[in-house]
């Protein structure tokens, strides 16, 4: 699957930018791919090589273990990958390689078929793209077999495969667990309202339900996601967007059990959070989903990858003493681990990111990000041309204007981010300390006008946009002090800074004496200042203590943590 999420991500920076080298490249891979294929579409390399010795246990036959191993899985990735490069290039040869297998496996599971589930989910979303691009109902309806199968029977069993193939390494085991909650399979998704087990597997599992049910309008799984949904951001999320409280199953823990120094927040979990939230946004147009998805990006997610792009956080706490090894066996970045999923998932999510600014529903244009960009967007049977300025997330000015000299009529829906909203995150797990009063500030060919908002959206009513029109948005920024729900022990008599959608955090390499000990008071003073030697340019937070000028904290964002000399960092502070 390592191989099919680079080449994803490589076909997504083809659509960015054409890149002789990277076409070369993506060309010399997909030969390999297709000549591993055997003749009737199978492709599970880990079993065909050497089918005694197969790296996970799984043996000789094809389609067994299902709940442990990652035969379909993978190939769910390379679904994903073969759309990606078909829609980059146009060309059809690992288009072709998809094809061929996923009839193989249609021909395989469904209805009175084997009716086995993958224990990693994945394939639901792969299949979903390819029916996109092929118009292939059987594909579609493939995809809704598995949603729908979980839960309601039971995969081959095999208990001694299990035990090899189990990283953790305990002697016992309950084995039902890992086929049930462990994988979403303990009941019908219909029925669940809790997000249990491997979060990667779950907001995966999810995803794929949110495609189906936006593409048949199936409304049988809209009250489950909801209370998922619910369930995780009301109750199992940490401030910055991470997921995953228990390290031992890389997965969701009870509610309101969100340890710093041990969460386990990994970078794969927060990726597929964002696929999901995006997802839940096409469906239902709701900005709350948006806001997380932001949130994510700026702080559980962009934390996973160093400023040099070639070291990495597979897990992502909120506080480390310097000294324990929660990376994978190292305390701090890693070039490389032994099952590389994060690093890969981030290559294919980066180049992606293009796709998620913008959305549009018949002529209404929703811009949910902030990024500076050149967009064409289809309308009708022409292209709104548009381009987007900002310095976000350092300060809330974003500019528009537009390209196409025939003017195309369109409504625009400008994003007011949670965050300037009072909004942590919906719900009440998370809350300001003090709530701002703010005002958007909105000009339109340099004229001042107030903003009419709508369900969080700034809406310009439709009219003829073309290449003399100006767009000028301003959300004013502000230090931010952010307080955690009661029932969320850990956090107890602690305080965290935001500033605009930046978790911040304080980090040894910054303030030598540690941090872990220190305790803000009320009698700090907070200030925003822009470094322009800190890393290329960031954003800090200084805190003063106003009646001892030699007691000062240095705030940076938590996503640039961890590219320095190891050392002790915290998000939550004690305060007093």
């Amino acid at each position: 699957s390592d191989v099919f999420k680079i080449v994803e991500g490589e076909s997504y920076s083809l659509r960015v930018n054409s890149n002789p080298d990277l076409k070369k490249h993506l060309d010399e891979v997909i030969h390999k791919i297709a000549s591993a294929q055997e003749d009737d579409g199978y492709l599970y390399t880990n079993r065909t090589i050497n089918p005694q010795k197969a790296a996970d246990g799984a043996g000789k036959v094809r389609w067994t273990g299902l709940e442990i191993f990652h035969e379909l899985y993978n190939v769910g990735h390379l679904y994903e990958a073969a759309v990606a490069h078909y829609e980059a290039t146009g060309e059809r040869k690992l288009l072709d390689v998809a094809i061929k297998n996923a009839n193989l496996v249609e021909s395989v599971f469904g209805p009175n078929k084997n009716i086995g589930v993958p224990g990693h989910q994945e394939i639901e979303i792969g299949l979903v793209k390819l029916y996109r691009v092929t118009g292939e109902k059987k594909y579609l309806d493939l995809a809704k077999f598995f949603i729908d199968q979980k839960g309601r029977n039971k995969n081959e069993r095999i208990h001694n495969d299990f035990k090899k193939a189990n990283p953790w390494g305990e002697d016992e085991f309950d084995l039902d667990y890992w086929q049930g909650e462990y994988a979403q399979d303990h009941m019908p998704l219909s029925d669940q309202e809790e997000a249990v087990g491997h979060a990667v597997r779950a907001c995966y599992f999810y995803s794929g339900a949110t495609d189906i049910a936006a593409i048949t309008g199936t409304k049988e799984y809209d009250n489950a996601l909801e209370k998922i949904w619910e369930d995780i951001v009301y109750k199992k999320i940490f401030l910055t967007g991470g997921i995953g409280a228990e390290r031992g199953i890389e997965g969701f823990g009870p509610a309101y059990e969100l340890p710093n120094a041990t969460a386990y927040t990994e970078t794969c979990a927060a990726i597929a959070l964002m696929f999901w939230n995006h997802r839940l946004f096409l469906l239902n147009q709701d900005v709350k989903y948006m806001d997380v998805f932001e949130r994510i990006l700026y702080n559980g997610f962009l934390s996973s990858v160093s400023f040099k792009g070639d070291t990495f956080l597979y897990p992502n706490p909120l506080e480390s003493d310097g000294i324990y090894k929660f990376n994978q066996g190292v305390c701090g970045r890693s070039e490389w681990f032994d099952c590389s999923c994060c690093p890969v998932n981030i290559v294919r999510f980066l180049p992606s990111l293009p796709g998620y600014i913008y959305a549009k529903k018949e002529e209404d244009v929703f811009v949910n990000l902030f990024i500076g960009n050149s967009s064409k967007i289809k309308i009708k049977d022409n292209f709104l041309l548009i381009n987007q300025e900002t310095n976000y997330p350092w300060d809330g000015k974003v500019k528009f204007n537009f390209d196409n000299k025939e003017p195309i009529s369109a409504r625009l829906n400008i994003r007011v981010p949670g965050w300037f909203r009072n909004s942590v995150m919906p719900g009440s797990l998370y809350n300001y300390v003090q709530n701002e009063k703010k005002i958007v500030d909105l000009k339109i060919n340099n004229e001042t006008e107030e903003a009419k908002i709508e369900d969080g959206y700034i809406v310009i009513e439709k009219r003829n946009w073309s290449s003399n029109d100006i767009i000028e948005v301003e959300f004013g920024m502000s230090i931010r002090k952010v307080i955690s729900n009661e029932k969320l022990k850990s956090n107890k008599g602690k305080i965290a800074y935001e500033y605009g959608p930046i978790v911040y955090c304080a980090e040894e390499a910054d303030n030598p004496k540690g941090v872990l000990d220190v305790k803000i008071s009320n009698e700090y003073s907070s200030n925003f200042e822009f470094d322009n030697y800190l890393f290329d340019g960031i954003g800090k937070i200084l805190l003063t203590n106003k009646k001892s000028k030699d007691k000062k904290l240095t705030l940076i964002p938590y996503y640039s943590w961890a590219n320095r000399e190891v050392g002790e960092m915290a998000v939550w502070l004690d305060h007093n």
